[in-house]
């Protein structure tokens, strides 16, 4: 039987070894549009680990389409970084596309030399908080050009096929969308005049590049913007795109403004293959579907329920981009999944940093040497079974050291588990999960339930100790903490105490805000209780969304800052907020907990002094770095390196970074 997955698949003339397809995504890793060795490196390693075809870019088609960290492909002087890109790609064994787009009115005026960006109409874009110049009928016709002949550009420097992005918000989906395009003219009214602009770019490129030469595009299924387009106009646009030549279609969603989330870890993995196969029904060109396809399990069941042909696999093959290969062998088992967490993607980008991966810290750096075999074999203690200890665990294994993790617990993973708690967020186990495989794998000595002291070290003899020890709760000095109906924020997390009805949360960093989460859920209805009821029918609709929203907990998160949630990431911070405001959690900034009491907390908020009733108070006001063993080591001469949060408190990127960089330093 063949494995649907790995059977070869036609786009136009080309052949592409398996449906594994690895879309576009911005890596802010191109200086000046030129394409240089830390992204070519980065894409080899993903054709090594064995995609089937790998798209670049976004590629601007001219000098308002994006940034100088885009690739270039509006002049002829990118053609050979272009080629060298291809080049990397095709002797690696995967097909690859350079995608093209216009950013439109999504592109600031600091990117561009202060000049205005262009869009179909001059409506202001609450992204940028810029209004955007009208273009004109002879500017249209310019861009329409400029994609054709960045198509030839891409084509010249060797790769196989181009792909537009026409969604997300960018210049030819805000043509399409009735909310960004109020033009009177050929390009505006009509979904037909609004579709234009599109066909047009493929009937230009297609009269440049040939008829065999493959074109797909990149394009949404539903837009998820209010008055916007939904999945009906789209798929007229999609049998419109197929009608004009178009070879493939990639199925996306949603607006950069759009308030449904997309790509954080509370998206279900492939909820949105719906829109792929709503697509599929009605084209006969291959269709991919994209957004958490993060296991060849799933991407398999997809194409094999006719949901799509193809599946994109992004990020996924940022955290492994030996995905395809480990299931292609039998070693699926094996492979680091993406968790969506976004905090070395997405959070980057908005940092102007180039992108890296909390599951993978060799992302971004495939350029670098890789790890030479120590010249002496050590004998190496690591302390703490938690993300940055094992992966330090693994950096120094991998360095041919003879490794033991010690782990207090009777399971890897740490914090991990914390973090999965809260709804949505069950990833951060599964990565727990995956590191745990690795170690088993490279067969790394682990001793469980081990409490690491002075008289172990001495009978262990290490050569040297990589500290990972983690962290402990902060207990803040508010009078009333010690009351038995106070509780740790880690406590509730972790299911070792239980609450009241009424909770007040004092502390509103990540962790307050994940607790509030957790407990805001207690009473409603699950996915399949949920399924289960609309199905048969049994309650309205909106009595569902109540009993789906509103829980049996009564939570009020207080903080003392001006807003809560200031140390999430921004990629993940609004979906979460949005969640509380949808569960009922109130918040309240500026506000100061002066006291615990056995029926309350009293707070202070702008100047004024008030009770807030509790059956139960949850301390959430942080942690502090737990290191008992570092200055044992120091006295005994043994050397040490402290990682994660033991060494200050930080996110589980900085672990994973950290530990793998200790790891790789013994």
């Amino acid at each position: 039987m063949r494995d649907p997955l790995f059977t070869p698949i036609r786009i136009n003339t080309l052949e592409v070894k398996n449906r594994i397809f690895m879309p576009a995504m911005h890596l802010n890793m191109a200086v000046n549009y030129e394409v240089t060795d830390q992204l070519t490196a980065f894409y080899a390693e993903r054709a090594r680990g064995g995609a089937g075809m790998i798209s670049v870019g976004y590629a601007t088609v001219n000098e308002l389409a994006g940034t100088v960290a885009n690739i270039g492909a509006h002049k002829d002087e990118f053609i050979p970084g272009l080629a060298r890109l291809a080049s990397a790609i095709s002797e690696n064994g995967a097909r690859s596309a350079v995608q093209l787009n216009h950013a439109g009115r999504y592109n600031f005026s600091f990117f561009i030399n202060n000049q205005q960006p262009v869009a179909p109409s001059a409506i202001a874009s609450r992204m940028t908080r810029e209004t955007p110049h009208a273009l004109e009928s002879n500017e249209i016709r310019e861009i329409i050009s400029d994609f054709a002949q960045a198509a030839l550009r891409v084509k010249k420097a060797g790769f196989d096929a181009v792909e537009v992005l026409s969604g997300t918000g960018y210049l030819i989906s805000e043509f399409l969308s009735p909310l960004t395009n109020q033009r009177t003219d050929e390009y505006g009214g009509s979904l037909e005049n609004r579709m234009r602009f599109g066909l047009d770019i493929m009937a230009a490129i297609r009269a440049a590049v040939g008829a065999e030469y493959p074109l797909i595009v990149r394009m949404n299924g539903n837009d998820f913007m209010p008055g916007g387009q939904g999945r009906e106009e789209l798929r007229e646009y999609a049998v419109a795109l197929a009608g004009a030549g178009v070879d493939a279609l990639c199925v996306n969603v949603g607006w950069h403004e759009a308030r449904v989330p997309q790509i954080v870890s509370s998206v279900p993995r492939g909820v949105f293959a719906y829109l792929s196969r709503g697509i599929k029904d009605l084209v006969d060109v291959p269709v991919i579907a994209s957004h958490r396809i993060n296991d060849p399990g799933l991407a398999r069941e997809l194409i094999a329920d006719g949901m799509c042909d193809m599946v994109a696999m992004g990020r996924s093959l940022i955290a492994d981009p030996y995905l395809p290969e480990k299931a292609a062998t039998g070693r699926a088992d094996e492979i680091i999944h993406c968790i969506a967490c976004a905090q070395g993607c997405f959070d980057h980008l908005f940092q102007l940093k180039s992108v890296e991966c909390l599951c993978n810290p060799r992302a971004g750096h495939e350029q670098e040497a890789g790890p030479e075999t120590a010249e002496t074999p050590k004998k190496v203690m690591v302390v703490g079974g938690g993300p940055g200890g094992m992966s330090a665990a693994l950096a120094a294994s991998e360095r041919g050291h003879d490794v033991t993790l010690y782990e207090k617990s009777d399971r890897l993973g740490g914090q991990l588990f914390l973090a999965a708690a809260p709804p949505g967020r069950e990833e951060f186990a599964e990565l727990a999960r995956d590191l745990a495989k690795q170690v088993a794998v490279k067969g790394i000595r682990t001793v469980f339930n081990a409490e690491v002291d002075t008289a172990r070290i001495e009978s262990e003899q290490p050569d040297a100790v990589i500290l990972a020890t983690g962290a402990t709760a902060l207990t803040p000095p508010v009078p009333g903490v010690e009351q038995p109906h106070v509780v740790q924020a880690w406590d509730v997390l972790a299911d070792r105490t239980d609450t009241g009805k009424r909770v007040v949360i004092i502390g509103g960093g990540a962790v307050g805000v994940e607790t509030a989460l957790f407990l805001a859920e207690k009473g409603t209805l699950s996915g399949d209780a949920l399924r289960f009821l609309f199905v048969n029918r049994a309650e309205s609709p909106e009595v569902l969304y109540e009993m789906a929203t509103k829980g049996t907990r009564e939570v009020v998160l207080i903080e003392m800052l001006d807003k809560v949630g200031k140390d999430i990431g921004k990629s993940t911070r609004w979906g979460m907020l949005q969640d509380a405001d949808r569960t009922g959690i109130r918040t309240r900034v500026t506000t100061k907990a002066l006291e615990i009491t056995e029926s309350g907390v009293r707070v202070e908020s702008d100047n004024e002094i008030e009770e807030i009733p509790a059956d139960t108070v949850v301390l959430a006001a942080g942690s502090k770095p737990y290191n008992p063993l570092e200055d044992v080591l120091r006295e005994k001469g043994i050397p040490c390196q402290v990682v994660g949060d033991a060494k200050q408190i930080a996110r589980a990127f900085d672990a994973v970074h950290q530990g793998f960089a200790a790891g790789r330093a013994v």
